[in-house]
């Protein structure tokens, strides 16, 4: 059903589909800010894969006159023992987004690039939007996401780790909140470790030390989200095997603030959606939380770095980062 178009660019994020690998980011990333019209890079490798991960023919790229290289990978693409693969989400700026921290955060002096290769793919991308949209019932014709069959998303997603494995990525992450619902299904199997977004958060809070908010209560920790994330469960999962109460929006905040600000994002009211965000949260707070885990890679970035209410949460992308490093840092150490 999902038909994986997979370029490898040195330059320049340009085409529908992309596979990056060990690009100067600091060069390339922060200076162009990823501008999607800049010029055509020109050293590129086309790579088209079928759903069992394998290369057909080589072929020109649709809308480019740019021709491609045949390339018969028989070993990796990269070879460091650091190298990170990454899925990428449904929102190309979530995935940008932890590249771009994943990136900062683990350099040197700012000289070092981590190695990486990433797959995004925006025909599935499309079709998980679609199906996340469905949860909402205003958003759609109040169909019920859990009656949509997941099989093709799930195949697509184990095809893009076996790629990722024969590419020679050590370590496997998805910056994607709702794609963490298969994280189960499309990380069985796999060769290498396969980060959770979800484990990451949860292990965080457990290395705080966090003190409950009321004396002789459980630690609260509050989850905001879309619908679809939440009847995944896995945030809620995560959490309470580190001994957490999860605090969860109710049936009235989320009819009358989440899916409205959903909605106001759809229409790009952000000051709608932000001011709903703000409600939601503090609705949150309230209820004696002692954080707030945002997840949803649309309302992350509605607030403004120095809202007050940002103190009280946590953005499950940067735990991600952080463990993603950590695990680099590992791996380079032979531990």
């Amino acid at each position: 059903m999902f038909d994986g178009s997979l370029i490898m660019s040195f330059l320049t994020l340009h085409y529908r589909s992309h596979l990056l690998s060990n690009v100067d980011i600091h060069r390339n990333l922060y200076k162009t800010r990823l501008n999607p019209v800049l010029a055509i890079p020109p050293s590129s490798i086309f790579l088209h894969i079928n759903e069992s991960g394998k290369f057909p023919e080589s072929k020109k790229g649709s809308g480019s006159s740019t021709p491609y290289r045949s390339v018969d990978f028989a070993g990796s693409v990269v070879s460091q023992v650091n190298t990170v693969g990454i899925i990428g989400g449904v929102s190309v700026d979530s995935t940008l987004n932890f590249l771009r921290k994943l990136v900062k955060w683990s350099s040197k002096g700012g000289e070092s690039c981590v190695p990486f290769v990433l797959c995004s793919d925006p025909v599935l991308n499309k079709e998980v939007f679609s199906r996340e949209r469905s949860s909402f019932p205003s958003l759609s014709c109040k169909s019920d996401c859990t009656q949509l069959d997941p099989t093709p998303i799930v195949k697509s997603l184990q095809s893009k780790r076996a790629f990722l494995e024969n590419s020679g990525a050590q370590c496997i992450v998805m910056p994607c909140n709702v794609l963490h619902s298969w994280h189960d299904e499309v990380s069985k199997g796999c060769s290498v470790p396969f980060l959770h977004m979800g484990e990451s958060v949860a292990r965080e809070l457990k290395e705080a030390k966090l003190k409950p908010l009321e004396a002789g209560s459980p630690l609260r920790i509050g989850v905001l989200a879309t619908d679809a994330t939440l009847k995944a469960g896995f945030y809620q999962e995560k959490l309470q095997n580190e001994g957490f109460e999860v605090v969860l929006p109710d049936k009235a905040t989320m009819e009358h603030t989440v899916i409205p600000a959903t909605e106001a994002l759809s229409r790009k009211d952000m000051e709608g959606a932000s001011n709903l965000l703000r409600i939601s949260l503090q609705v949150l707070l309230v209820r004696a939380v002692n954080s707030v885990i945002i997840a949803s890679d649309d309302m992350r970035d509605l607030l403004p770095q120095d809202d007050p209410l940002l103190k009280k949460c946590i953005d499950p992308m940067d735990a991600l980062v952080r463990t993603t490093i950590k695990w680099m840092q590992s791996a380079e150490k032979g531990t």
